[in-house]
């Protein structure tokens, strides 16, 4: 295919591969990451439909090829999960940085909320490339995890593709405001974050003041 529209920043690295292998690019990338390879599987899908939004490819196929792909990778994942187990997800997980307390916390979620951590780890960086290990480790019957991956595939799916493709050829003064800005929206990130956590604390010594209390009342005084 023919060079497509400049990309900046993060996004320009693939310009090269998408301009020599297109589709084939996007689907292979989005389906290596999604076993645990550490490749840009969200930043091409991204990259891809900005190159839709320029007419330099269909939008049509970027949705499907990265969903298709999307689902596929992380059923790979669930069957080295499911009979690799827990150690070879180990072994292999320190080429890209899963240690056992890393393992230990995802599967814990995964114990208390299965499926729902399923469809929304598409949008969170770690659980993406893990979470079809995961489930499979956890032995999360596969009916029910497809059923969750594939809903999680085409929310990722549409919501990214949707803003590459709106972005289109203004895509540098899209980049270029959010980078103006990207300081100030990180700052009330922190803030909001900040605040959410001396709240919960707050609430922990409120109810374990509570808990206190009610354990070891104090003795009526006599009269």
């Amino acid at each position: 295919m023919g060079d497509g529209p400049a990309l900046p920043g993060v996004f320009g690295s693939l310009a090269p591969v998408l301009n020599d292998y297109g589709y084939f690019a996007l689907g292979g990338i989005v389906l290596l990451e999604d076993f645990g390879i550490p490749v840009p599987g969200e930043t091409i899908l991204i990259a891809a439909s900005i190159y839709a939004g320029a007419h330099h490819l269909n939008i049509t196929a970027v949705v499907v090829i990265a969903f298709v792909a999307a689902v596929i990778g992380d059923n790979i994942g669930y069957a080295i999960g499911r009979f690799g187990g827990r150690q070879l997800a180990l072994r292999a997980g320190r080429y890209v940085l899963l240690t056992d307390k890393r393992l230990a916390r995802a599967e814990h979620w995964f114990d208390r909320h299965g499926g729902k951590i399923v469809t929304v780890a598409r949008f969170i960086e770690g659980l993406r490339q893990l979470n079809g290990i995961i489930a499979g480790i956890v032995m999360m019957p596969w009916r029910r995890f497809i059923a969750f991956n594939a809903l999680g595939a085409a929310l990722w799916v549409g919501v990214f593709s949707a803003l590459g493709y709106l972005a289109g050829n203004r895509i540098d003064s899209i980049y270029e405001t959010g980078s103006r800005y990207s300081p100030y929206a990180l700052a009330l990130v922190a803030l909001a974050v900040l605040a959410f956590i001396i709240h919960t604390r707050a609430r922990r010594r409120a109810h374990q003041a509570v808990a206190n209390a009610l354990a070891d009342p104090t003795p009526d005084q006599p009269t």
